[in-house]
């Protein structure tokens, strides 16, 4: 038989299959622009993929990308899944997440690592993923626990005043403290920045010492001042403030660094009267948030802002995890809605009940459930601590950082927070909405946002259980199920429905049916060809 002729005989059904398979799945083949850096997996006939990472408590996996799961799309499936995803259902929009770049981690960074060390570290914590896409940092005015040693930014000789401010400097922030949130905003311009104080200066106290008293009432207009002062000149390095508390854990009055004890009287006066009008005076000013401390008593801030010369001038509360639970951040928010939510502190340690890691305590018990309770960012305590748990100057001698660096090599060692924090840091961007998602499955708990921008789902859970657990999900008529190993984290990533051409992903049956058809003319033409042999 002539060689061109067999060509020609099986030419046209072949093409006819492999162009029709070949325009189905170019057509329809998901490409969300999060993900294009990260190789995608094998083909998949749905086009419809779910991106998976996983941690597990065991550290076996940190953070590790799995296969993709393919989801299979049709309207059946959805009343027997465990987790229902519903994106018309949209709550609070996201800012970020972050940690504290406290004096100590600042001095970490600046002198126990060499150049290209903390060049690393900085994109890592900070860069776009794979990095953890931190976009939150807390820093504190004047000295916390966490410092080299104890100071204010406008501390006087003993006996000494100074109401016009006259002695106010940032020298004890120029060596280490500037120089290394100006690094942290060359790789994350747009990081947003919470500032608070420990202490007011001694001589505005009543003990006049940094630690322990109350701000003298007399002082109160100073003090407003004085954080003013500080948001001009930190202004000046080119690190913009985000927002402001006037007080660190105003009903605390710890005994070994700085604090004050500030009422809610003295917080309302300070805010309505003082901080507030010098800050809406000024363009691009920084936003005041309330309360700065634990979830046990609601009352203080609702106190607050049941004083409406303090309401009209702030935007939020922040709150802090050691005691009390995350429901009462909806308290305050079921009161007042439109303030806004925010985590600022919580740490984790080597304390007894840590003995067994603490990934599920931070991504369930904190970061998921102050967020399920309306935080739009949640902020970690201490970015980099040494293996000692230091550098400090009192306070907690067994907190730990997101990260440990060793005080005498650089190296750097990734905590349980590390990977708790980065389920979220690394997927739900700034403006991602909080959307609802049910959940019938016993010892997992989980939560659901959409993406601004190119609509990606994202689904973070927590399996509690000692055992494997199938998850099932069904959003709209998107389902897929996976098996989650025990006491492990998933971050599950899929593309919308529908495209931004507005052309939906095939289904399945809708893909089965197209093959079909192809095949079916196929044969037709295979017939005919039987029937009319070719000229020769």
């Amino acid at each position: 038989m002539d060689e061109n002729q067999g060509v020609g005989r099986w030419t046209p059904f072949l093409s006819v299959i492999l162009l029709t398979l070949l325009a189905m799945v170019a057509l329809h083949w998901p490409r969300p622009p999060l993900f294009m850096n990260i190789q995608a997996g094998v083909l998949q006939p749905t086009g419809v993929m779910v991106h998976v990472w996983v941690s597990t408590a065991d550290r076996r996996l940190r953070l590790a990308r799995q296969l993709d799961v393919m989801a299979i799309e049709g309207d059946t499936g959805a009343a027997a899944a465990d987790v229902t995803i519903d994106l018309s259902r949209k709550y609070q929009t996201m800012v970020g997440f972050g940690a504290a770049l406290t004096d100590s981690s600042a001095w970490l960074l600046q002198n126990a690592m060499s150049a290209s060390q903390r060049t690393a570290l900085l994109q890592e914590l900070f860069g776009p993923p794979p990095g953890l896409n931190f976009r939150m940092l807390r820093i504190t005015i004047g000295a916390s626990d966490f410092s080299l040693q104890h100071y204010t930014l406008d501390d006087m000789p003993a006996g000494g005043i100074d109401p016009g401010l006259q002695h106010f400097n940032t020298v004890p922030n120029q060596a280490y403290l500037i120089p290394m949130l100006q690094a942290i905003m060359a790789v994350r311009p747009d990081a947003r920045i919470i500032a608070s104080p420990w202490s007011a200066p001694a001589w505005m106290k009543s003990s006049a010492n940094l630690i322990g008293g109350t701000l003298l009432e007399e002082y109160e207009p100073v003090y407003a001042d004085y954080l003013v002062r500080f948001v001009d000149a930190f202004q000046g390095y080119g690190i913009p403030i985000f927002a402001l508390t006037v007080q660190n854990e105003p009903a605390f009055l710890p005994l070994t660094y700085p604090g004050m004890e500030l009422s809610a009287a003295a917080r309302a006066r300070l805010i309505g009267q003082y901080l507030g009008p010098a800050l809406a005076r000024r363009k691009n000013a920084p936003v005041i948030l309330g309360w700065d401390h634990n979830w046990d008593t609601p009352g203080e801030s609702l106190s607050v802002l049941a004083d409406p010369d303090a309401r009209r001038h702030m935007a939020g509360i922040a709150w802090h995890c050691y005691r009390g639970n995350p429901g009462a951040q909806s308290t305050v928010h079921d009161a007042y809605p439109q303030m806004d939510v925010y985590l600022t502190e919580c740490s984790g340690g080597d304390w007894p009940s840590a003995r067994n890691g603490e990934l599920l305590l931070f991504a369930r018990n904190i970061v998921m459930e102050s967020i399920r309770h309306w935080a739009r960012g949640v902020v970690y305590w201490n970015l980099a601590l040494d293996e000692n748990h230091g550098p400090h100057a009192g306070g907690c001698d067994e907190c730990k950082g997101v990260v440990t660096i060793d005080s005498a090599t650089g190296e750097v060692s990734r905590n349980d927070e590390y990977y708790a924090f980065g389920h979220f840091s690394r997927f739900v961007l700034p403006g991602a909405a909080r959307v609802k998602s049910g959940n019938t499955h016993a010892g997992i708990h989980q939560l659901a946002f959409q993406n601004p921008d190119d609509g990606s789902v994202v689904l973070v859970a927590v399996n509690g259980n000692t055992t494997v657990s199938h998850l099932t999900v069904s959003q709209g008529e998107l389902h897929f199920g996976y098996d989650m190993p025990p006491s492990s984290v998933a971050t599950f990533v899929w593309p919308p429905a529908t495209e931004d051409a507005g052309v939906s992903a095939p289904s399945a049956d809708q893909l089965a049916r197209g093959v079909k058809s192809a095949l079916l003319r196929a044969r037709q033409w295979w017939r005919e060809l039987q029937v009319t042999p070719p000229a020769r």
